[in-house]
């Protein structure tokens, strides 16, 4: 996917699943519960990544209901009892009138073609059927704690050239904070949203998320030598540093 700055096929891509898994499926799992998914529920999962949300939706949904998992390459995919297909949300169809849940956490803000692709699953959703999208707001991330003020400097620096690069690849890096009109414009109604945020320390998942996502995107990234990336891999494994994590914001609204 030439647009997509994470691809699924570069050897990082394992790691930043298993990191996003860790950090964010209790998040998205809790709202999902909160929405009411279980047995019977047609559930459609777009851009899979390690399959484990599909997998908790499969168990909510059980033998008489049917989760189908998509993802442009869906190598890392661990189905359990869920259906999983290639698919390109940008250029290839979905069945309409289909599903009582749509779910897409981190997709749709790489997307440049986010608009059509979000009319796309409104339109696959039943009757009374809900979307739910996860996403990031990038810029929002913040030093909590750091050895001195020129490590703040340094992780904002290389931080801030990630986001060009993935930005120059058609992200949106506040599409968090946007997909609320988003769905309303969509035609969704009751559309709400909430907005979740922690303290990661060097060392943990959520700062290893960070090594990995510069890792892939290091060939696109500017004004970052080599010496501060080194410094930049030493301050995420420093106990004494902290940043706030990226803010997951989880948007849905419901067809009439």
């Amino acid at each position: 996917m030439a647009t997509y700055a994470f691809d699924n096929a570069a050897e990082q891509a394992g790691g930043r699943f298993a990191a996003l898994e860790e950090c964010y499926d209790p998040v998205s799992t809790a709202r999902l519960e909160a929405l009411g998914v279980g047995p019977g529920w047609r559930c459609l999962e777009v851009g899979g990544g390690g399959g484990s949300i599909g997998r908790w939706l499969a168990e909510r949904a059980g033998p008489e209901g049917r989760v189908l998992i998509t993802d442009l390459d869906p190598r890392w995919v661990r189905t359990g009892d869920a259906e999983v297909i290639v698919h390109d949300l940008r250029t290839d169809p979905l069945p309409e009138n289909e599903f009582d849940l749509v779910h897409a956490r981190l997709v749709l803000i790489h997307l440049p073609e986010r608009l059509a692709a979000l009319d796309k699953l409104v339109r696959s959703l039943r009757p009374g059927g809900v979307l739910a999208l996860d996403e990031f707001d990038l810029p929002l991330v913040q030093v909590l704690k750091a050895p001195d003020e020129a490590a703040a400097a340094l992780f904002t620096k290389v931080h801030d050239a990630m986001i060009r690069a993935v930005q120059g690849r058609g992200a949106d890096p506040m599409w968090g904070s946007h997909a609320y009109g988003a769905l309303v414009d969509a035609g969704l109604g009751d559309v709400r949203s909430l907005t979740y945020a922690e303290s990661w320390t060097g060392g943990s998942p959520g700062t290893d998320l960070h090594r990995v996502n510069v890792e892939q995107v290091r060939a696109q990234m500017d004004q970052v030598d080599d010496a501060e990336l080194a410094a930049f891999w030493d301050l995420l494994r420093d106990p004494g540093f902290a940043v706030a994590s990226y803010p997951l914001i989880t948007t849905w609204g419901r067809r009439a």
